[in-house]
């Protein structure tokens, strides 16, 4: 049995898939299988995996009529066999050591669940200055810390760069279907049952960009899909049992939170932010105030600050003010 599982669902990747395999195919590693779930492709994807799985016993093909991307993760995840497993897509390129160092750090770290790595969009002509700072952004949660600190901020893994022990996504049940990003509701429920996170600095994968790619064609990756997700999973945490909250933020990020959280029945009791212009407006029926002026007395606030370099300024404040993240505020944006 191979040490790797590697899970590959994929539909129509033929301009892409030839690379991605071949970058397996030079790993440092040789202990791994890769089950690839072929969901309903129309191209020539169908004809790739079988000659791979001709060449190479390692490769496994389970053909499927449609059903969607949780659907085939599924049903890859009941015949991966091995104690880890690494997630990877048609379209993306795999460093030679990926599978080698990713799966040396489970092994000698018993205590973590799950492990990524650095990742590097390519091509880069063309890549919108929010891809980049995502990228900056993922790449510097370093420490299972500093994860959990964002982990409601924006998914903290690309999915095909993370390697994961088996048994951990099993017994959580694989994946869900919930209408909102499979992985990033896979990263939610894992921290809250306690599993560790970990990444390695290298650039272990390359995420390839095109407008087919599932994150831009699928509306389970769309932004009100994301906070559908972190509201969710907030009130089954940090905002169980909790019937009103704070805002931190009055733009259109902050406004759409409000219209969320109303729906789910928790009530936006005060509006936090440091505009002198804002502060002593009456938002939604709830008064816009100033940090100074804020005493929270035990109340949650959610901090909901879409402008880019906000959110270290209100860690700044939160400290001055001796609000602690996790406990007094959880930022979303």
């Amino acid at each position: 049995m191979p040490i790797i599982s590697i899970l590959m669902p994929i539909r129509n990747e033929e301009p892409y898939l030839q690379a991605t395999l071949d970058s397996l195919y030079r790993q440092s590693c040789s202990s791994w299988e890769l089950v690839a779930v072929d969901d309903g492709s129309i191209d020539g994807t169908p004809g790739i995996l079988a000659a791979a799985a001709r060449a190479d016993s390692r490769v496994r093909v389970i053909r499927r009529e449609g059903g969607g991307l949780v659907a085939a993760l599924n049903a890859g995840l009941e015949v991966c066999g091995s104690p880890y497993l690494a997630r990877l897509d048609g379209d993306d390129i795999c460093h030679p050591r990926r599978l080698e160092l990713q799966s040396d750090y489970l092994e000698g770290h018993p205590d973590i669940g799950l492990v990524a790595s650095n990742f590097r969009h390519f091509p880069r002509t063309g890549l919108k200055q929010g891809m980049l700072d995502y990228e900056v952004w993922q790449n510097g949660l370093t420490s299972h810390h500093l994860t959990i600190r964002d982990l409601f901020v924006e998914s903290p893994f690309v999915h095909p760069s993370i390697m994961t022990r088996r048994s951990i996504l099993t017994d959580m049940g694989g994946y869900h279907d919930p209408g909102w990003p499979e992985d990033y509701d896979l990263w939610l429920r894992m921290a809250a049952a306690g599993v560790r996170f970990a990444r390695l600095p290298h650039t272990l994968l390359f995420w390839r960009d095109h407008p087919e790619r599932a994150t831009r064609t699928m509306n389970e990756y769309a932004t009100h899909a994301f906070r559908a997700c972190k509201c969710h999973h907030l009130r089954r945490g940090f905002l169980k049992d909790v019937a009103d909250v704070v805002i931190a933020g009055a733009g259109q990020e902050a406004r759409a939170w409000q219209r969320l959280l109303t729906a789910a029945e928790v009530t936006v009791s005060t509006w936090l932010d440091v505009n002198p212009r804002k502060i002593g407006r009456t938002l939604h029926g709830a008064p816009v105030i100033s940090p100074e002026q804020l005493r929270l007395n035990g109340r949650k606030m959610i901090v909901a600050i879409g402008v880019r370099g906000t959110r270290e300024q209100f860690r700044a404040i939160a400290a001055e003010r001796g609000w602690q993240e996790g406990m007094d505020f959880v930022c979303v944006a």
